[in-house]
């Protein structure tokens, strides 16, 4: 019998590496290939490739080459096999016929494969210009944007985040920007080298694109990141990911959902985690028909209650400084606390013009971020 690979590599990297493709890994594709990581040896290291033909990843991992050589495995197995073993180091052999064995010296696996032709090659686009961002900014405009992409599948147009290139005072700032048509969050931040991009029209990222971006954010230091060819490609040290954009035009959010300026009069200044914890408290009453909370708002003082008939009610007061109009008005408890779990000042900034207006939610510590949640019935 003819082997082919033949490696040997570290449990625990060989662990790390396929679990960090399992987000991208198709689940219940018509192509099977796409449920499979590939691996190839390159040198001294092992090369992990995932892809779902709309976002791609790939990094490289230490491991001992006894024969060079490329396979395809399924994901889930190569994952269930590795975590599963007490041993130190993992055995992969190629054997003839499309049968890959793996051992621990302890328990011995013989499993299909498919052919490594068959593999979608992830490339990256030839000509792309990269500039730095710094992983934690990154991550920051990631994670204060994705909780307001629409949950509806049938709502395409706000099924990602919206990133643009904005001048305010003659100063170039990178934006992102998401909406459910209920709800609305933004971020600014000033980028190095930003106009170098291509980026002129802006573009859509898809959700699932984003959340695989952001892993790339976990450990500190620069990001390479670019735009080409209808694709996002960010790099970090030996990680690869390119990512589709949605083709699809982001709704005028500044002249249909941004109020045209701040009422400066109308400002709420608030303890966020007080806040937080209260809308918390609402959430405890609230049901699937039930699902507002009735806020009144006062000189020194705003007033959250929760009806559910089927269950009763909850109220607490909270103090705030106002010095505007009193109001009553409703909202989503949940878009508030997805809100306010993002940022973090301990004291922010709510401006309510009246009982139909959005409220705007800015914080001193929270630079470039606007969070805005529509009023609804209650």
């Amino acid at each position: 019998m003819r082997y082919k690979m033949e490696i040997k590599i570290n449990k625990d990297i060989l662990l790390k590496g396929v679990s960090r493709v399992q987000g991208i890994l198709e689940k219940r594709s018509h192509m099977p290939i796409l449920s499979t990581v590939l691996l190839v040896t390159k040198e001294d290291k092992l090369e992990i490739s995932a892809t779902d033909l709309e976002i791609g990843f790939q990094n490289s991992y230490p491991a001992e080459i006894i024969k060079p050589g490329s396979i395809t495995i399924s994901g889930k197995k190569l994952l269930d096999i590795t975590r599963e073993t007490n041993s130190k180091n993992i055995y992969i052999l190629e054997k003839e016929n499309n049968w890959i064995y793996i051992s621990d010296n302890k328990a011995h696996y013989n499993l299909s494969c498919l052919p490594t032709d068959e593999f979608p090659i992830l490339t990256e686009p030839e000509g792309i210009i990269m500039i730095e961002i710094d992983s934690k900014i990154l991550s920051e405009m990631i994670n204060k944007t994705i909780y307001s992409i629409t949950m509806e599948e049938t709502s395409f147009k706000l099924s990602g985040v919206f990133m643009e290139i904005v001048n305010k005072n003659k100063e170039d700032f990178l934006r992102m920007v998401a909406t459910d048509g209920h709800r609305l969050s933004l971020i600014d931040k000033k980028i190095p080298k930003l106009l170098e991009i291509e980026i002129t029209q802006g573009v859509m990222i898809p959700k699932k694109g984003l959340i695989e971006l952001n892993k790339l954010t976990l450990e500190d230091g620069n990001i390479l990141f670019g735009l080409k060819q209808n694709n996002l490609v960010a790099k970090k040290d030996k990680a690869l990911i390119v990512i589709r954009l949605l083709d699809t035009k982001f709704p005028d959010y500044k002249g249909v959902i941004l109020p045209k300026k701040e009422d400066k009069e109308n400002i709420i200044t608030i303890n966020k985690n007080l806040l937080l914890e209260a809308m918390r408290r609402m959430m405890i009453i609230r049901g699937d028909q039930y699902q507002g909370v009735k806020i009144n708002i006062g000189t020194d003082y705003l007033e959250m209650v929760s009806i559910n008939p089927d269950l009763g009610n909850v109220e607490e007061k909270i103090e705030i400084k106002y010095n505007g109009e009193p109001i009553e008005i409703g909202f989503n408890p949940k878009y508030f606390i997805d809100a306010l779990q993002t940022m973090e000042s301990d004291i922010i900034f709510l401006n309510i013009k009246d009982q139909t207006s959005p409220c705007l939610i800015t914080g001193e510590q929270d630079e470039g971020f606007l969070g805005l949640i529509m009023p609804m019935r209650v």
